[in-house]
This record gives C-alpha cells, structure tokens and sequence, in this order.
C-alpha cells in the first residue's frame, strides 16, 4: 500500500490553490493583457495531456469564468495556458463583450496576446437584433470582425442571409458575404456572388453578379444598391428589371416595388413581349400601375406588324407609351420620323393608337411611299386592327404629290384639297385627289422617248402605282380641263406648281437613318456608382445617435 499518495494529494491540492491565487493577483495587476481567472470551481494538471496548461472545471454553484478586456468567456471546463495567454473553454461556452454582443458554442480556443477566439460547433453570435450562426467562425477583436469560411447563417427581423463564406463587422453592424450568397425575405429573395449586408438599414451593397427575385419583378445587376425596406435600389454593368411581361435594360438602373417605377440611363432597351414592341434610347421610365413608358434622348420605338414580317419604327425626341394591351397609345413629339420598308415620314409630332389603328402625323407632315413624296397640312395612316397590315392613307387639305422623273430631270405633280390612298399587301396601291386637282406629267412612248407634258386640271385624279411603288397610270375624272403639251411650249416656270418643294434628300432610306446627324453621334454622361471605401460613411450616417 503507498502511504505517500494522501501526503501528495494534499501537497497537490495546495500547490493548485497557491497557483490559482497567484494567477488571479497577476492578472490583475496585468488586466490589459493576461487572460483573467474571474472564477473556478475545482482546477487540475495533465501534463500528459496539456503540458503547461491548467485544467479548470465549474461547480455545483458556477460555471468557469474568464475576464481578458471587456470581454467574458464562461464554460463548463477551461484549459489555461498561462505562459503562451491561451485558453482553450469546452461545454455549453458563453461569451459576451460589452451588453449587446454575445455567443454561444461548445467550443473555443481564445488568444490573449493576439486577441483571437476561435468558435466551434453550434455557433451562435448575437448583436442586438442580428444572429449568427455556423459551425465554425473567428473573432478578431482587434477589428471587432467575426468571419467564417464554410457556410453560415445571419438572420435578423427581416432577413435571413447564408453563405459560403461571410464576414460580420461588429461596430458598423454589417455583414459581408462572398461566395453563394443568398438573401431570403418574405417578399422577395436575393441571389448573389458578393455583397455587403447593412442590420441598421437593410441596405444591401453589390459587388458581383445579384438577382433579386420579387413577388411581381426580377431585378438584375452586377454592382448596385437595393433598400430590403422598402424594395428599391439602383443597379449597373448588365443591369435589367422583368416585370409585367417588360424588361427594362441599361446602363444604368432605379426601381421602386411601392411606387410601381423603374427608370433607367444610357443605352437603354424596353422589351414588351405582350404588344411586341421594343423601345430604345438613353434615358427612360416604366410606370407599371399606369402600364405606361417614357423615353428621350435618342428616343425609337419598334413596334410589329403583319405577325412579324415587319416592323414600324417611331423616333422623335421624347416618347410617351400609354395604355393596356390591345388600347396602346404611342406619343411622339419634337421631331418626329416614321420608318417602315414601304413608307417613310418626318413631322413635328406622331400620335399612333393600337385601338383604332390610326396612326397621325401632325405639324408639317412628310411621307415617302417609294418615289413618291406627299404632303399636306395633315397626313393619316390607317391599319387593319386585325390583320395589322397598312390600309389607308389620307392627307387632309393641301394635298401634294411629288415624283422626280426617271428618264429626265423634271419632277411628276399632282395636287389637290384632299388624298385618300389605298394599300395592296402594305404598299401603296393608288390615292385619289379631290377638289380642284391639278397635274404635271410627263409620258413616254413605248420606247420611253418623251412625247409632252400632261398639264391638266379635273375634279378628280386616280393614280395607280406599279409594284416599284413608281407612277403607272393616270386617270381624270370630270370637268377635264388640258392636255399634253411639248416641253419647248411651257416656261421653267410652269413645270412646278407653286408652292413646290422637293425634299428627296431628306428620305430615311433605312432605320438607322431615322435619326438626326446631331443624336447619330450623342455623347453620353459616364455613369459612376458609390465608391466602396464611401460605403460605411454613408451608412454610419444612417445609424440613429441613440444607436451604438
């Protein structure tokens, strides 16, 4: 039997006392970097185990409590390293740093000198109104950051966010997530790559490719800002909005849920799959409740016709759509052109309604059909609502048409109070002019050498136009008063009705040349988003003061 074992589990016992003592007068006089025994209920030493550690256990009464500047660690067993100021807490651990910040673990391991924990198993960091759980995160507390590399979870009253990887920022409350990240929200939900998260103001910040998914809208963007509150936010590089059958596209873009606005800059695009348009320009809003749009500088409208066989484009400076689908209203004004394959036009203003088909142009209207040149005071087109196809045109008072003849240099006239023309398959087929009508023409033989100049007034005029949209026949109807005169016998002078005035150089041969040569070449206004280092000022400033 060894009688020494009792004699040295005393001397054992008071050597652990002793050390615990002396500890605990060290730390302190030391409180500004030794790890401070607060309380322990039983203390042991395993070399074996933890060289040059001590072993603390918790009792009946309290569990094991370490203090180390500001900060409290409480846990069911603790393992100090005194010379290296490590301490190593296992069981049901609990931290807390000042009165808002705490966590909860099974483990940690804690640096004095460094001032580094690191919390494993059933991590759970609260700060006020935030949660963060993981299954393994650090904690630097010389930045006050917490962070974790193999996913976690942050909730607070409003959103849920997890990610691969993710950053906790304590004094600023804001959390940074890279890799995976998603943010998930009773109304809506976020996909992200990279982006910073605001507790204080739900403010999210954009650094990679982000979709937000809505109830009624997906929004898209690779850098931006978006309010969780009140679902809005400003995105760029590759930025789009879906919604309500439209996609909004720029370089640039806002987008308001409440306010049912989006509004976007610089090269922008509004698709309208339902109505088949598509709306270009450098700046432009979408008003949803209204189902309306606004665009200007270098402002187009495309829309189909005849079930995609082709398109009519609208330019003007500023673009107004308005009304639901099937009672649409497009509103061209300053400007305004109107470029389809067979007929072209330009005048001060452009009104079009999907209802009715009719399509006015207003304030000194021209149109080409062809070769031919027509203008009057006012100028309708009129489409079949069913089949899309152009039916009529009418040109109110001071009707005139114009056609450079091809074989010389004179120019075909026809003029009278009113037009009324007739489509065939979208081209112009044949107009009739009423009231004191009036032509200059000249006719060709078969060989298409010239035989006079037909120079001759009538009630009525009938002109049908040949496939190549150019002059085939003319017909006159009553009170016919003229006939075909040789060139030689008619003065320069008369070989033009006053007024003439031919604008062939002005003809948009294709879409591209509905625009203007001063908006061809626009210079636009660089777009710059917020700066990242420019963040956290602009947030801190948002904090109310009563906040810490």
């Amino acid at each position: 039997m060894d009688r020494t074992r009792p004699f040295m589990s005393k001397i054992y016992y008071l050597f652990a006392c002793f050390f615990l003592l002396f500890s605990v007068v060290y730390a302190q006089d030391s409180t500004s970097k030794k790890i401070e025994i607060v309380y322990a209920g039983t203390l042991t030493i395993d070399n074996d185990k933890y060289p040059g550690a001590t072993i603390f256990n918790s009792d009946e009464e309290r569990k094991v409590q370490f203090r180390h500047q500001g900060m409290d660690i409480w846990c069911d067993v603790a393992v100090l390293y005194q010379q290296t100021n490590q301490v190593k807490a296992f069981g049901e651990v609990f931290i807390q740093q000042g009165d808002s910040l705490k966590m909860n673990s099974e483990f940690i391991e804690y640096n004095g000198d460094t001032k580094i924990a690191l919390a494993k198993n059933n991590v759970k960091l609260r700060n006020e109104k935030m949660t963060l759980e993981t299954e393994e995160l650090f904690f630097d507390r010389n930045t006050q950051e917490a962070y974790y590399l193999n996913y976690g979870k942050i909730s607070d009253e409003e959103n849920v966010l997890t990610s691969r990887e993710g950053r906790y920022f304590v004094a600023p409350r804001k959390s940074q997530f890279t890799t995976q990240v998603k943010v998930t929200n009773v109304n809506f939900e976020v996909n992200s790559l990279t982006l910073d998260y605001y507790h204080a103001s739900g403010h999210i910040y954009m650094f990679g490719p982000t979709t937000i998914t809505g109830k009624d809208y997906i929004a898209y963007g690779e850098k931006g800002y978006y309010d969780t509150k009140a679902e809005k936010g400003y995105f760029m590089d590759k930025a789009r909005i879906d919604y309500d059958n439209k996609r909004l596209t720029g370089d640039s873009l806002y987008f308001d849920k409440f306010r049912s606005f989006a509004s976007a800059t610089n090269n922008i695009i509004i698709r309208d799959t339902i109505n088949k348009t598509l709306v270009k320009g450098h700046y432009g809003e979408v008003y949803k409740a209204q189902d309306s749009m606004f665009i200007t500088k270098k402002a187009l409208i495309s829309s189909e016709v005849e079930k995609g066989k082709d398109s009519i484009y609208i330019h003007a400076k500023r673009i107004m759509v308005t009304g639901k689908t099937g009672a649409r209203v497009v509103r061209a004004y300053t400007g305004a052109r109107i470029y389809k394959t067979d007929i072209q036009g330009k005048c001060d203003s452009i009104h079009s309604s999907q209802a009715t088909g009719l399509t006015k142009l207003i304030g000194k209207p021209i149109i080409w059909s062809g070769k031919s040149q027509m203008t009057g005071d006012n100028i309708h087109i009129l489409a079949n609502t069913q089949t899309e196809k152009l039916d009529t045109l009418k040109v109110f008072d001071n009707a005139f048409l114009i056609e450079k003849d091809t074989l010389g240099t004179g120019f075909n006239q026809v003029k009278g109070k009113i037009l009324k023309g007739k489509f065939l398959e979208n081209k112009l087929n044949n107009v009739n002019l009423y009231q004191n009508t009036e032509v200059i023409y000249y006719v060709y033989n078969d060989q298409n050498q010239p035989v006079g100049i037909n120079k001759s007034k009538c009630s009525q005029i009938r002109i049908d136009f040949a496939p190549n949209q150019q002059i085939e026949t003319i017909v006159f109807y009553k009170n016919i008063d003229g006939g075909i005169y040789p060139e030689n016998k008619i003065s320069k002078e008369e070989l033009r009705f006053p007024n003439f005035n031919w604008r062939g150089d002005e003809m948009i041969l294709s879409k591209n040349d509905i625009f203007p040569e001063d908006e061809k070449n626009i210079q636009l206004t660089p777009i710059h988003g917020i700066k990242a280092d420019e963040i956290d000022l602009i947030e801190e400033k948002l904090i109310p003061k009563t906040e810490n």
